[in-house]
């Protein structure tokens, strides 16, 4: 590993459909190509291939205990010693773990992207910068019923019952009390062009500092 690597964590959160995955592609077109790498919180479900088809739908997905973050938390250790992340892909038309992984390489900025990632102690005191993109209710819901059933294979109304039995409920419980741990709110995500514009340029100069002191202390002496 190059003892001046010394990489930048930040966790950007919010609730489903509030346009996190904007911001993060917003950011990581405005720095130098190569720079950065993205974990989604969403790849690291558990595997319910030991359940019926009936049971997995029955499963309560929008709870933390639905999620494999102590996997996520190793490779993101990983990430921070050099090693290249070897992560699970996931199959959401059957909610089982797929056969794929993706290669995650080390970058100077990783990037943590999930509605629960700042809900999570063990996550947050990996990341350097937390950010939670705050968007309202009804165009979260409507962002999430066009995303689930055009990429998902998910109907309506399925969706809309879901939302009403865990997404709305968890997101009260777990995933708008993580604001609190937010260095920087987010209003309307990622077309919130002067918020964004803000966090690329903190996380420039983060990204220089962390780099030169690193050199700086294994510079010959």
């Amino acid at each position: 590993m190059d003892p001046a690597f010394h990489p930048v964590v930040m966790g950007v959160a919010g609730g489903s459909g509030s346009g996190k995955s904007t911001v993060v592609r917003q950011v990581s077109r405005a720095l130098p190509a190569g720079t950065t790498s993205v974990l989604h919180h969403d790849w690291y479900y558990r595997d319910l291939k030991h359940l019926s088809f009936d049971e997995r739908v029955r499963v309560n997905f929008d709870h933390p205990d639905a999620l494999e973050t102590e996997l996520m938390v190793t490779h993101v250790a990983g990430l921070l010693e050099g090693v290249t992340a070897e992560v699970p892909t996931y199959d959401f038309s059957t909610h089982t773990r797929a056969s794929a992984v993706i290669r995650v390489p080390p970058t100077p900025l990783v990037v943590l992207d999930g509605i629960l990632v700042l809900a999570d102690t063990r996550l947050r005191n990996l990341m350097d910068i937390k950010v939670f993109v705050d968007t309202e209710a009804d165009v979260r819901l409507m962002r999430r019923l066009r995303r689930d059933v055009e990429e998902r294979g998910r109907t309506a109304v399925s969706v809309l019952d879901q939302y009403e039995a865990t997404v709305r409920p968890m997101h009260l419980e777990f995933v708008e009390p993580s604001k609190r741990y937010a260095d920087l709110v987010v209003p309307e995500g990622g077309y919130n062009r002067v918020a964004v514009d803000l966090l690329v340029t903190k996380l420039r100069d983060l990204m220089e500092e962390r780099q030169g002191a690193a050199a700086q202390r294994h510079a010959p002496r």
